[in-house]
């Protein structure tokens, strides 16, 4: 059975850091494209970033290119998000997606999720 557990949120002031992690199981991550998405109350899914594994590539939204870093250590199935110069736009609930998406950033492409951590930025 295929889960994905994330873990790292919380609050942080403005400028602050927090990493996220997704542990993956019942697969292999680095057969899929690993994504990360998020949700703010009364908005849409958006993709904040995802890794391709298998050929290397990253992607990113414009709003977090240069703060957030997308990465996975495959010896532990692990998806990370290091995220930096945090911002109040940033509180959302954040996703860890796993699938074949033919766009990194469309969510109902994605086959597996995770329950979300909660990150709140504050001013």
């Amino acid at each position: 059975q295929v889960r994905l557990v994330e873990s790292g949120g919380g609050s942080v002031q403005a400028g602050g850091s927090l990493r996220l992690s997704c542990a993956a199981s019942g697969y292999t991550a680095s057969n899929y494209c690993m994504g990360w998405f998020r949700q703010a109350p009364g908005a849409e899914r958006e993709g904040v970033a995802a890794m391709f594994t298998a050929v290397g590539s990253t992607y990113y939204a414009d709003s977090v290119k240069g703060r957030f870093t997308i990465s996975q250590d495959n010896a532990k199935n692990t998806l990370y998000l290091q995220m930096n110069s945090l911002n109040p736009e940033d509180t959302a609930m954040y996703y860890c997606a796993a699938g074949t998406p033919v766009r990194w950033d469309r969510h109902n492409e994605y086959n597996y999720w995770g329950q979300g951590t909660q990150v709140t930025v504050s001013s």
